[in-house]
């Protein structure tokens, strides 16, 4: 086998910008206008849910079922009220395949869809750089589709952080 130095560095290129950051979205940034695969098996364009409430809050997280993740949904579903009263839709987000993300919902009595992001659209929509599953975020996103609040790593407190960033607004 004969060595090809022009071989090895294209492989070496493809490898390292495959592997490059995307740019994470930023407080004022337009957030995408993406549809994914729902736990029902229906499509959902989030540009849609962004105009018809006064903030919608996309929440990632890296496997349904888990620990960590289940925290974090039912501190949504618990401040369920709350959130609605200040006209906020909530979707959930991971890579888990349309059955996982029925079951987490079904087991967690989640009143909100998930999206399956098994082709990592969505999360690389987002920004996000992982290469395996979606990195614990959310973004709240204002009817007009800027994104007005980004966290990272919340579980049991997700829906507290949101919440306290609601009431801090004016108006």
């Amino acid at each position: 086998m004969k060595f090809r130095p022009t071989l090895v560095l294209m492989s070496l290129f493809s490898l390292l910008f495959g592997l490059a950051k995307a740019e994470a979205l930023k407080i004022g940034d337009q957030a995408p206008v993406i549809s994914g695969v729902t736990d029902a098996g229906t499509t959902l364009n989030l540009g849609d849910v962004y105009k018809k409430n006064n903030y919608t809050l996309v929440w990632f997280y890296p496997k349904a079922l888990t620990g960590g993740c289940t925290k974090q949904g039912c501190s949504l579903r618990d401040a369920g009220a709350e959130l609605t009263k200040k006209g906020v839709a909530v979707v959930g987000v991971s890579v888990d395949a349309v059955e996982k993300q029925k079951e987490f919902k079904e087991v967690n009595h989640f009143p909100f869809p998930l999206l399956a992001d098994t082709d990592k659209k969505v999360i690389k929509a987002f920004g996000q750089n992982s290469l395996v599953v979606a990195s614990r975020e959310a973004y709240l996103v204002n009817r007009e589709g800027k994104v007005v609040y980004h966290d990272e790593k919340q579980t049991d407190k997700q829906a507290e952080m949101v919440l306290a960033f609601l009431n801090s607004q004016k108006g």
